[in-house]
């Protein structure tokens, strides 16, 4: 078979090439658009035939009469924001095409009426009817009601509006931030409206420009008409040797036809711009909104439909046009009638609805499962706290707290649902977890709860009391006595501030229930890309999901904080090949987190205040480990375990004297044991062993148990 050669091959090469460089060009309007001025601008110096002029004329009144079509059709004057520039564009195409037969009408109108082409001749001797006065004189009342009436008035009311909205524009933004800083709107919804806002100045302060186009179209076409006119029988007489009033029947023909054909594109796109800028504060299409108003007063039709009969049997007035006309208005005026009629009814029907309760529907059974995981219950005179006007509101403090605990403890709790308890007594809040009772307290609304941080009695007129959070004396005063008390040296809270501090420490002592399957599964699913890899490396294949949820409510259990996530999962992919044991990959984990763990613990003077174990309690704890391996337990006899809560009551209440609040530090083996023992006495004391000290924090050792 013999091989196709390269000259055919390279030729269809080049035929593809060029397919598809003419598609690309033809997708590419902005080149087209370029081409269409460049062909109009060269039309201005270079002679056209006249097949090219009637194909001109054609573009010319069809986009005219697209141009109108839009403008009925848009919602807003907005939604056609292009229209200066189409106008611009429409001026500088009829401009051309009035050079193009002028050229033609003086140099071959003594040829015939086609001399400038076929659309010319046509709209000639359609308006004129034989007889070149007639067409002189429709020719002139278009051009005065192009020019007196619709260009000047759309000139005016685009000045106006233009002006009108520039004025406004301060007062619009202004309202745009208002709305944003009240939280009605959004930040996106405000950035909409401000750019709607500059849209719409810009647009009609360019309609005020655009509507000189219109007023220079208009005058400009009466000139050259003029001009043509003129110039036409001038030369028909002296050069082409016509009679006078031949010449002038030949060129004032073509002339008007000319004049026509272009001023009624004219007209047409004037039209347009009036409706565009006369719509500016009604809202729809066109006819929307001219039928919808005219239509809504259904007397005014009645009124018009009674004077179109009166007209209709006055003798010597034409009685069917004006019967006709009264038939329409009257049935417009009925149809309108019953159409309001029944929107009242509706709107009365919508309104008694909305003044009935809605029928109480009743919760699903399953609705009796859920369990509230946080819930405040409060007594009916606790209720105005809530939303309290004076002060901070309760529900903004609880909000607070929630973003407060996220960043310290690295997950967000579950929302805290307020409700009425009416069982209570009227000054008492409830905590529950779980809807288990936590704590509660006593309220006074309107008042002051103050406390001596000395301790001492508080010299001031009021309800003696203790503080619902840590049982500390505490009083109820009036609110006249907070500059007094402040001056004192006394602390003073509010209500709502009463409520936020027992349910962030009742939060902080239950944070490790609060911290479900779930929420586990969403800390890791809201990690960065870039630990993902890690945590499928991690889980399910060296630790369950449920291992990973346990071992992090053993950290929340002493309040570590979990949000340093990809180092615990770091600690638990060491520890993991080694223990099955959680509570060993607890202990792992809290060495990995040394340096966060001895930074929540350094005080103020910038030192971890240290309290440590006796080596004779020490050897104790490990003696009472009992099993091998990961059975290990502790097994500690009574009296034992007695004299060791009794030595830790000492030592703490001893440095509490001292204004000392120390970590308590033992051995590795021994801290978990250690630990709980301590935290059904002091769940607040922190147990650390000495590998979760990290090696460059600040120690200060006040003692040892």
């Amino acid at each position: 078979m013999a091989e196709p050669s390269t000259d055919t091959a390279g030729g269809a090469s080049n035929i593809a090439a060029g397919a598809d460089f003419f598609n690309a060009m033809f997708k590419r309007g902005e080149i087209w658009l370029a081409a269409g001025l460049m062909v109009i601008l060269t039309s201005l110096v270079i002679p056209i035939p006249p097949l090219m002029v009637d194909f001109g004329l054609s573009i010319s009144i069809t986009f005219s009469v697209v141009v109108l079509m839009t403008v009925l059709f848009i919602g807003k004057p907005l939604e056609f924001s292009s229209f200066p520039t189409v106008l611009l564009i429409a001026t500088l195409l009829r401009l051309a095409l009035n050079l193009g037969t002028t050229r033609l009408v003086l140099t071959h109108g003594n040829e015939g009426t086609n001399a400038a082409g076929h659309v010319v001749e046509a709209f000639a001797n359609m308006v004129m009817g034989g007889d070149f006065i007639i067409g002189v004189i429709v020719f002139a009342i278009l051009t005065i009601v192009n020019f007196v009436v619709i260009t000047k008035g759309s000139g005016r009311i685009a000045e106006v509006a233009a002006r009108f909205t520039l004025d406004a524009m301060p007062g619009k933004q202004m309202a745009i931030d208002a709305d944003l800083s009240s939280g009605l709107i959004d930040e996106d919804t405000a950035r909409k409206r401000r750019k709607e806002l500059e849209d719409e100045s810009g647009f009609f302060g360019s309609m005020d420009g655009a509507a000189k186009f219109v007023r220079g179209d208009a005058i400009a076409g009466l000139v050259i008409t003029f001009i043509n006119a003129i110039g036409g029988i001038t030369i028909g007489a002296f050069r082409h040797d016509m009679p006078v009033m031949a010449a002038a029947d030949s060129y004032v023909r073509l002339t008007i036809g000319d004049g026509l054909v272009t001023q009624i594109p004219a007209l047409l796109v004037s039209v347009a711009a009036g409706l565009l800028v006369s719509k500016s504060t009604a809202a729809g299409t066109t006819d929307k909104a001219l039928f919808s108003q005219l239509s809504r007063n259904p007397a005014a039709l009645g009124l018009a439909a009674s004077v179109m009969a009166t007209l209709a049997v006055i003798p010597g007035m034409p009685f069917f046009p004006f019967a006709i006309l009264s038939g329409l208005a009257g049935f417009s005026a009925y149809t309108s009638s019953q159409k309001r009629q029944g929107i009242e009814a509706e709107e009365a029907a919508a309104q008694i609805a909305a003044a009935k309760p809605p029928p109480v529907a009743e919760d699903p059974i399953g609705r009796a499962l859920s369990i509230d995981m946080i819930r405040l219950e409060l007594g009916y005179a606790l209720l105005p706290i809530i939303n309290s006007e004076t002060g901070q509101r309760l529900t903004d403090q609880i909000k607070g707290l929630r973003r407060q605990l996220a960043s310290d403890m690295g997950f967000i709790l579950p929302a805290v649902r307020i409700q009425d308890n009416l069982q209570l007594p009227p000054n008492t809040y409830v905590l529950r977890i779980k809807e288990i009772e936590s704590g509660r307290g006593e309220l006074r609304p309107g008042m002051l709860l103050v406390m001596d941080p000395k301790g001492a009695p508080i010299s001031l007129p009021g309800e003696n009391t203790h503080e619902p959070t840590f049982g500390l004396p505490a009083m109820w005063v009036d609110g006249a006595y907070r500059e007094e008390s402040l001056f004192k040296g006394y602390t003073v809270v509010d209500p709502p501030t009463v409520i936020t501090t027992h349910l962030t420490e009742i939060i902080k002592d239950n944070m490790s229930e609060l911290l479900s399957y779930a929420e586990t599964q969403k800390l890791l699913d809201e990690m960065g890309k870039d630990q993902q890899k890690l945590v499928s490396d991690v889980i399910p294949s060296q630790i369950t999901l449920g291992g990973l949820q346990r071992v992090l409510q053993n950290l929340l259990a002493e309040r570590v904080s979990v949000r340093d996530l990809p180092s615990i999962l770091e600690g638990i992919c060491e520890a993991a090949p080694v223990t099955r044991n959680l509570s060993i990959i607890s202990e792992h984990v809290r060495t990995r987190l040394a340096r966060q763990i001895s930074s929540a613990n350094t005080g103020d003077m910038g030192y971890i205040p240290l309290l440590t174990l006796s080596p004779e309690w020490e050897q104790a704890f490990i003696e009472s480990l009992t099993g091998d391996g990961e059975e290990k337990r502790l097994a500690m006899p009574p009296t034992k375990l007695h004299q060791f809560i009794q030595a830790v009551k000492q030592a703490y209440e001893k440095q509490a004297t001292m204004g000392e609040a120390p970590v308590l530090l033992t051995s590795p083996v021994i801290r978990p044991y250690v630990r709980s023992i301590i935290e059904r006495f002091r769940p607040s004391t922190t147990v650390l062993s000495q590998n979760e000290i990290y090696a460059k924090a600040k120690i200060k050792t006040l003692g040892q148990i």
